[in-house]
Parts: C-alpha cells; structure tokens; sequence
C-alpha cells in the first residue's frame, strides 16, 4: 500500500468522526496531528476540498495555537522554557549547548535523521524548578547541561542499540 494511500485512508477516518461528532476545525486539526505529528499541507488540501472550506482557514488555526506543527517533527520532541525565571537561569544557554550537541544549524530545529527535535517555548509553567525542559513530554526540572546531554546521549545510543 502506498503512503499516499495510507494517508488518505486516515484523512477518511477523521473526516468521518468530524462529520458524525459535528466537530470543529481544532479538533480536525488536533485528530491529523496525532495521526501523522504534524499537519501535512495535503491534510489540509484534502479537508479544503472535502468541505468547501478555504485552506486559509485552516493555516489560520494551525499557525494560531502553538500546539500545531506543520512540518514534520523528530521522533524524540525536546522542548526548553524561555520564560523569564527560565531565561534568568540560563535555558538560552541550554538551548544552545543542546543545539550543538544535536548537530542543529542555524534556524534547523530537526535533526536530518528525524531523531530529535528541539523546540523553545514561551513558558511551561514550572516557574520554581526553574530552567525547565521537557523530554518526550517528561519534566526536566533544575536542568543543568550535563544531565541533559546526559540524557539526549542515551536516547541516541538507545537508538543505535536498536539497529
């Protein structure tokens, strides 16, 4: 089966939950996210055509709320808090030695291998565990950059154990 079959049986699949829960455009948006982890922009052509809504109201929604994504993302999702008591505490620096450490060029947030993916965020909210990261969704807090090289370097050689 092809991927471009794969997908549209998928597409078919929440397209009919949309219908038969008269859901929104955040829930069709949230449902293709979860399915593939990020919004392909044929995700957004194919639910254009099937309900007569414009793509720009779709991207509107997606660029809108940070929890969208619209080029794919890294298998592993590192995320470091760039609020004040995280910037205070030294996450740019974080950011920055972790940016090394996964080979990421300027304006690259993905890995070439789809490994990792490291993203900044406004704020996270653990403001007292300042500087705060998240692994795959797991809180790091009081990060230090040994722990998580520590941690980025067991995830790859996790990986290369599995090959």
């Amino acid at each position: 089966m092809t991927i471009e079959k794969i997908m549209k049986e998928k597409l078919l699949e929440i397209l009919a939950e949309f219908r038969t829960s008269e859901g929104n455009i955040i829930h069709l948006l949230q449902e293709t996210e979860e399915a593939f982890g990020y919004i392909p922009r044929e995700a957004v052509d194919f639910f254009s055509e099937q309900l007569g809504i414009a793509p720009s109201r779709f991207f509107g929604v997606a660029t809108f709320y940070a929890q969208f994504h619209l080029t794919p993302r890294g298998k592993n999702v590192i995320t470091g808090c760039c609020g004040t008591a995280c910037h205070v505490k030294g996450s740019e620096r974080l950011i920055n030695g972790l940016r090394m450490e996964l080979g990421l060029g300027d304006g690259e947030d993905t890995t070439k291998d789809m490994e990792f993916t490291l993203e900044k965020v406004n704020c996270v909210g653990a403001c007292s565990i300042a500087p705060v990261f998240l692994i795959n969704k797991k809180v790091y807090g009081k990060s230090t950059p040994d722990r998580l090289i520590k941690e980025v370097r067991s995830m790859k050689g996790a990986k290369q154990g599995d090959a």
